[in-house]
């Protein structure tokens, strides 16, 4: 199932859904699939590579403290 395929039904379910109170929050998921859908189509998703790492030779004594928010990469660096 293509994404021109996927946006037709997603706004074909929201034709279909009565708009009232009980359906807003239906309705507000269904407008978000609908709007990540159509930024992949203008903008597809890219599978390449990322770019090259690199690796660092253990040599001597040290400690290091990565201090930061959650969710911001610390962990990669290791």
């Amino acid at each position: 199932m293509g994404i021109l395929e996927r946006i037709a039904e997603i706004e074909r379910e929201m034709n279909r859904t009565q708009k009232n109170k009980a359906t807003e929050y239906h309705l507000g998921l269904l407008k978000g699939k609908l709007a990540k859908l159509r930024a992949e189509l203008i903008e597809p998703k890219s599978s390449g590579p990322k770019g090259d790492g690199f690796d660092v030779k253990r040599s001597g004594d040290a400690r290091v403290a990565l201090i930061g928010f959650p969710s911001v990469g610390k962990s990669t660096l290791l």
